[in-house]
């Protein structure tokens, strides 16, 4: 079905998330947070991810706790839905211009966890999210659905275009890699993708 949901809680945040891999790219999200909703949102979009997220967090101390559990969470039911992957593509590029921005993301669900983060964000705050927890989201998602992820921001001046730049590749190369081929294969010449 590659559907999966979660309530994921801790002292610090109570998750509900549900997503499905076969969506349109609907999405309901409430994390607290403005500008990371509008990521998710855009991430749910471009990946064509039906995606649901409602999050009550101590964003009275900060964002961190927030942005860092969702990415846990969307990680693990990206993981958990992607099944056996058998028939999928695996890899998945994309180049997203911003206006100025360039952002490059390049995904292989190849089971080994491992993140490249390249982007140098110069405001350290949009609204109430801090510039510095993308890498740590695209650190959580990648660990946790156990991909291998290459971010950057090959050029760009606004930190909020090079942050969404990065939100949206993310959506478009990740919607490429866990695209069914047709095949009953596994993409893999070791027979086994781990994870």
């Amino acid at each position: 079905m590659r559907t999966a949901e979660t309530k994921r809680e801790t002292k610090e945040t109570n998750i509900e998330l549900k997503l499905d891999l076969n969506g349109t790219g609907q999405s309901d999200i409430k994390t607290g947070v403005g500008f990371f909703d509008h990521m998710l949102t855009l991430f749910a979009f471009h990946s064509q991810i039906d995606l649901t997220v409602h999050v009550e967090g101590d964003t009275w101390v900060d964002a961190h706790h927030t942005v860092e559990d969702v990415g846990i969470a969307l990680g693990q039911m990206i993981n958990q839905a992607l099944g056996d992957k058998v028939g999928i593509r695996r890899y998945g590029t994309s180049y997203l211009p911003m206006d100025e921005t360039l952002a490059r993301a390049v995904v292989d669900v190849s089971g080994r966890p491992f993140l490249v983060y390249r982007a140098d964000i110069k405001n350290p705050k949009l609204g109430d999210f801090d510039t510095e927890l993308a890498e740590e989201f695209f650190r959580a998602v990648a660990m946790n659905a156990r991909l291998t992820l290459h971010l950057e921001v090959l050029y760009g001046s606004n930190s909020h275009h090079m942050i969404e730049g990065l939100f949206k590749a993310f959506g478009r190369s990740l919607a490429e890699a866990i695209g069914q081929d047709g095949s009953n294969r596994l993409p893999s010449t070791k027979g086994l993708i781990e994870g």
